[in-house]
């Protein structure tokens, strides 16, 4: 068993380990004032006890070790003819029972503490993946996520986001899956990995929504759903397209002040899409630089003070305030956290997209070519590439049948084997095809 001394970086720190030892000194002085027969010794044992509390074994040992020498010194060295031996022997031994039992107490919960430090370092990790970083700028659209649990131990929930820059333009989507614990995380990760697979394939926003349901049917249970807002922003940037399936209104804020998009009654959320796919209506807006659009989980419009009054979004000071977009969702929280008086009861994701004033909202046409080129290009070679996998996963399947067979019939397997060899090679000289970059984009501009 080996064991490091932990010590404190913190003035306050260090004023709480100094409290053991003041305690040690208190009684020193109480009994030296007092005198014999007042039963002060046994309060030397309180020392380690504290000690095992705030440290770890180390400094317990050290704390009792004082202990146990201000009692020597209080009784002249423990001498068999003192007055008062019994109780100095009691004192001793409940001194050094307490510290014995600080000791391993102190232990076993420094060892707890490394554990959860662990367990936690590993959820900050599987938290990342999760709810991966969004991009701060794609073309000319900037964006900025915030996302704040209601557990001060956690940093993911059931809210949820996503951006993805397609061939048809960028992409988003928020929302907020019902519940709480691990089924919430559970469904948020399977609707963004759906959102990511879709985003790229679907042409229309249903679509996308259609496959996101696709992908959550066999994980919801009964009242389950994920309400959410997928959004589309046009390749000129000149329009902003989404579909509300149940998710508070985004929010636009623009010069003639903030406004809530689209109408009040939404769609169903995902998950429920079955009762009535078709009342979920995407609706566009025609959107300008220097007006930011906000989108929310209700963890925002939702807020409560001490009252039980909800937040007052469009009022509020940083939404009213117009302050520069970068700073916005940082004020915003701020905000928040103060109406609540710090008491959060729901997590809450924040995201926000503008075009700066002046950013060039639509490249030349060769420009615009070439993204979409690159970007058929890459899904092309990742195709490629996923036939060259999954076509040695059949090789080592066949291989493992014809091993298991053993027979004459084997070089049937034998026969198909070559074919699937094949054509994994083929796929993948065509992935590297697809992956070399042309010579006629280096010398285009962008």
């Amino acid at each position: 068993m080996k064991i490091r001394p932990n010590w404190p970086s913190s003035g306050w720190a260090w004023t709480r380990l100094a409290l053991p030892l003041l305690i040690v000194l208190a009684v020193g002085v109480a009994r030296g004032l007092a005198g014999p027969g007042h039963g002060l010794l046994p309060l030397l044992a309180v020392a380690p006890a504290v000690a095992a509390a705030l440290s770890g074994p180390l400094y317990t040992i050290a704390v009792g070790v004082a202990a146990i020498g201000t009692e020597a010194l209080l009784t002249d060295g423990y001498q068999s003819e003192h007055p008062a031996r019994d109780l100095i022997r009691v004192s001793l031994i409940v001194i050094v029972g307490v510290s014995t039992g600080g000791v391993v107490a102190s232990y076993l919960r420094r060892r707890r503490e490394r554990e959860l430090t662990e367990v936690r370092e590993v959820a900050d990790v599987k938290g990342h993946a999760l709810l991966r970083p969004i991009p701060s700028q794609v073309g000319p659209v900037r964006l900025s996520a915030q996302y704040t649990s209601a557990s001060s131990q956690a940093h993911v929930g059931g809210d949820l986001y996503a951006a993805v820059n397609t061939a048809g333009g960028l992409r988003l989507i928020i929302g907020d899956a019902e519940g709480k614990g691990l089924p919430a995380v559970h469904m948020a990760a399977t609707a963004m990995y759906a959102f990511r697979l879709a985003a790229h394939t679907e042409f229309l926003l249903q679509g996308v929504a259609a496959q996101i349901e696709a992908a959550l049917r066999y994980d919801l249970g009964e009242e389950q759903f994920i309400t959410a807002v997928l959004a589309e922003v046009s390749q000129d940037c000149s329009e902003l397209t989404m579909l509300n399936c149940g998710h508070p209104q985004p929010l636009l804020i623009g010069q003639q002040g903030p406004e809530l998009l689209g109408p009040a009654e939404s769609g169903l959320p995902l998950g429920l899409g079955l009762l009535a796919a078709d009342q979920r209506k995407p609706f566009t807006i025609p959107w300008q630089a220097g007006e930011p659009v906000l989108f929310y989980t209700d963890g925002l419009n939702e807020a409560r003070d001490e009252t039980g009054t909800f937040f007052p979004l469009t009022e509020c000071v940083s939404i009213r305030n117009r302050p520069d977009p970068e700073s916005l969702l940082d004020l915003l929280s701020e905000e928040v956290s103060s109406y609540t008086s710090h008491q959060r009861h729901d997590d809450m994701a924040l995201l926000l997209i503008w075009r700066p004033i002046g950013a060039t909202p639509l490249g030349s046409a060769t420009g615009q070519a070439r993204f979409q080129g690159e970007e058929l290009r890459h899904r092309l070679a990742h195709t490629a590439r996923e036939l060259h996998s999954r076509a040695w996963e059949t090789v080592a399947h066949l291989e493992h049948r014809a091993d298991l067979a053993r027979r004459p019939s084997s070089t049937d397997y034998a026969a198909e084997i070559k074919r699937w060899q094949a054509f994994a090679d083929e796929a993948e000289q065509m992935a590297k095809r697809w992956e070399q970059r042309p010579r006629s984009y280096d010398d285009e501009p962008m």
